[in-house]
């Protein structure tokens, strides 16, 4: 058996709140291709829009401090 076998592969997407594989990095956290292409692809006038929105706000730029 692995030592890799019990150990989870990718990050929790920061929309669908799953773990995925593929995706981007947007300051401290993940967003899946799935979510992405669903943001991109959604209109504005789409009540799902919000929903994205509101989960796109728990996104935070961290400040550098020198």
């Amino acid at each position: 058996m692995s030592s890799t076998a019990n150990h989870s592969v990718g990050e929790i997407c920061i929309v669908c709140e799953q773990r995925k594989e593929k995706g981007i990095r947007i300051y401290t956290q993940f967003l899946c291709v799935d979510c992405e292409k669903e943001i991109i692809q959604t209109e504005t006038d789409d009540p799902k829009y919000r929903f994205y929105l509101q989960q796109l706000k728990k996104i935070t730029n961290r400040e550098i401090y020198s």
